[in-house]
């Protein structure tokens, strides 16, 4: 969690797994990819160390499926290189990485797996009379106040890419509390809803990357300016050529950049290239396949069929089995 390990599955990544009892949770913080300062939080927080190892799992997820149908799909390959530059690649990988934590610990408080946080209690309502609040919410005040913490900062304000990594890191999070929702359900004689019973919950993770993806596409490419009247240096992004505006500073929802990606074509150290991929003729073998053309093959493929519910309780099909047709990009 340096900025290097950005969705970085660690060691024993797996499913989710009740807090760890004694001291078996700072063994499990020592093995993560943390800085010292963050292993030492890790180590006060018991339940933090799965949660972060979901948090990397989701985000990781969550990247490869919205990249699926690109040349660069967020494959595990080339990502170390890939974080040293400032493509919009990088930009997504810092904002889908620092989403998944917020969401995923937000998550954990009011799923009880964690030890110093628990439901949401702040409404924020203008009457707080008229709620009750009897489900637990997630605690998203909580989980950003120490995340800003837990991720601190990386280089001093004189480095232009630390405050790009910073803007996109703050741009995931921001989609995830974009997605807080406030659900109710009534209770009273006839659905009256005299009553109702109100928490704060999360959108669903894929809604976030969504919101991402599209952050993605209109990403906004940036140098840098010198504030006089803070000392250092800013976010900027130059006006187009033959635009009559000037430049200026992109918006807090903008992921920005600084430069041009690669064509993610051929094998690199940032991505093990387009070759073998599967695309679909119609919308992507074009341009995922980079000209190169793709190949065609024949395959069985079986599935439930003629499906009938038997009384009472079981469904009962058969197995059919169709020929498909599967298209791989050329080497």
């Amino acid at each position: 969690m340096t900025g290097r390990e950005v969705l970085t599955p660690f060691p024993g990544l797996g499913t989710a797994a009740a807090p760890a009892q004694g001291g078996a949770h700072l063994k499990q913080c020592d093995l993560l990819k943390l800085s010292r300062r963050q292993k030492q939080l890790c180590r006060r927080e018991p339940g933090l160390a799965e949660t972060l190892r979901d948090a990397a799992h989701l985000g990781l997820l969550e990247c490869q499926f919205q990249f699926r149908h690109e040349r660069w799909n967020c494959s595990l390959e080339g990502r170390m290189g890939l974080l040293k530059r400032g493509f919009k690649e990088t930009a997504f990988l810092y904002a889908v990485s620092s989403a998944a934590l917020t969401h995923t610990l937000a998550r954990a408080c009011s799923a009880g797996r964690m030890e110093r946080c628990t439901c949401d209690d702040s409404p924020g309502l203008e009457s707080r009379q008229a709620w009750q609040w009897g489900v637990c919410g997630d605690n998203l005040k909580y989980s950003t106040k120490f995340l800003s913490n837990f991720l601190g900062s990386k280089r001093g304000n004189k480095d232009l890419r630390a405050r790009a990594d910073a803007h996109n890191t703050h741009v995931g999070i921001k989609a995830v509390k974009s997605g807080l929702r406030t659900t109710c359900k009534c209770h009273g004689v006839s659905g009256s809803c005299a009553v109702r019973t109100c928490w704060k919950q999360l959108s669903p993770f894929r809604e976030t990357g969504q919101v991402l993806k599209l952050r993605y596409d209109s990403a906004v490419k940036v140098s840098s300016a010198t504030n006089e009247a803070l000392g250092r240096l800013e976010l900027w992004a130059p006006s187009r050529q033959g635009s009559p505006t000037k430049g200026l500073a992109p918006r807090s929802g903008d992921l920005v950049y600084m430069e041009d990606s690669p064509s993610f074509c051929r094998p690199s150290k940032y991505s093990p290239g387009t070759a073998g991929r599967v695309c679909s003729r119609e919308a992507s073998c074009s341009s995922l396949c980079c000209g190169r053309g793709y190949d065609t093959q024949s395959r069985l493929v079986a599935f439930s069929c003629h499906c009938q519910v038997q009384w009472c309780c079981y469904v009962e099909c058969q197995q059919c089995v169709q020929e498909e047709l599967v298209y791989t990009c050329k080497h």
